[in-house]
């Protein structure tokens, strides 16, 4: 038998369902994600961290746990809502059950309840906090009190690693809750990996010699992090940069622009964007919940991808410093190929960067 468990929204509204993986209390920032698969990824995705992650795809858990498909070495969310698990996975790959692994991660998950309205809830009142208790929950000073703070902190590494070809282009990667496929693309295309804590000083990142530096994606609110876009700043001209997600943020900040909080976000892996120079709409995979502000970057940087739905910024472009950045995950195969080309863009401008070096 499951436990009954409450889930209560910081506006009032309450929901039942059962408690699957670890038995405990939380409260979290309620988001929803729309992906119909990749729910293996989501559940590693750094980028959730301090979030209570809704699945509109009404089935979850019928693949079960593939281990090598994670995108971080656990989960980092704080608690996982479907409508359905599936208790009898089909796939040769299959490890584990979801429930198991759930379990083992010591995350708290509720099933039996209707996303779909709760999905709604969101889309219109926009993203607010909830808690998830076995009893009735009525503390809402606590719920409506709760933030995510130090997210980068926390979900970075602690320590420098190092992969791929020491021949190849020597790439310095903050990890800023950086998914691993991230690292695949880059070592798959030749590139020697060096990725470092979120706190590393731009003096340090630079005594590496690298050809590039990458920014990667992360949680939280971009502008908590006011000493990583300080260093940012010191690093702007001095290698090509490519920016993913939280790291497209940061690098809008260190160039002055501004980011704010959405509604509700964009996550989820059928996100289109539009690329403003081909005219051409692409599906991307997102997790984000706050935005650049597209017209806080003019003059300094080139609007270059929207988003298909509401127009907000997707990609800059910083041509005078050699840098781009995107908001959307090239990665993570939404098309399922259709942005790798931008780590390409990457790897030619760092070539180009170095011949350019070798010949003066």
């Amino acid at each position: 038998m499951y436990k009954k468990v409450y889930l209560t929204l910081e506006n009032g509204k309450v929901f039942e369902g059962y408690s699957f993986g670890a038995e405990k209390e939380v409260i979290g920032e309620l988001v929803f994600t729309t992906g119909m698969t990749g729910y293996i990824e989501t559940l590693t995705d750094p980028s959730y961290y301090g979030q209570i992650v809704t699945q509109t795809f009404p089935l979850i858990g019928n693949y079960g746990i593939i281990l090598s498909d994670k995108e971080s070495k656990k989960c980092w969310l704080t608690a996982y809502v479907v409508r359905e698990k599936c208790d009898a996975p089909s796939n040769f790959r299959c490890e584990m059950t979801l429930e198991q692994f759930l379990k083992d991660q010591g995350i708290p998950a509720v099933f039996g309840v209707d996303t779909r309205e709760l999905t709604r809830i969101v889309r219109e009142a926009g993203v607010m906090n909830a808690a998830i208790t076995f009893r009735p929950f009525d503390d809402f000073a606590a719920l409506k009190a709760y933030r995510v703070r130090d997210a980068v902190k926390t979900v970075s590494s602690d320590r420098v690693t190092m992969s791929g070809d020491e021949k190849g282009l020597r790439v310095v990667l903050y990890d800023f809750g950086a998914k691993q496929n991230i690292v695949r693309e880059l070592v798959a295309r030749g590139c020697y990996v060096i990725e470092v804590p979120a706190n590393t000083t731009a003096e340090e990142a630079l005594s590496y010699d690298p050809d590039g530096i990458m920014l990667t994606n992360g949680p939280g609110d971009p502008a908590e992090n006011v000493e990583v876009v300080a260093n940012i700043r010191k690093l702007i001209g001095k290698k090509p940069i490519f920016g993913i997600c939280l790291g497209h943020q940061l690098f809008a900040l260190a160039m002055g622009g501004q980011t704010r909080k959405m509604k509700y976000g964009h996550r989820g892996a059928n996100q289109p964007v539009k690329d403003l120079t081909t005219g051409k709409v692409f599906i991307s995979s997102q997790n984000h919940g706050y935005e650049v502000v597209s017209d806080s970057v003019k003059g300094v940087g080139e609007l270059t991808f929207i988003n298909g739905n509401d127009g907000t910024c997707e990609g800059v472009d910083y041509p005078e410093v050699n840098a781009s950045t995107v908001q959307f995950h090239p990665e993570a195969c939404g098309g399922p190929h259709d942005a790798n080309f931008l780590f390409d863009r990457f790897i030619e401008k760092m070539q180009k960067e170095k011949r350019n070096a070798e010949e003066k």
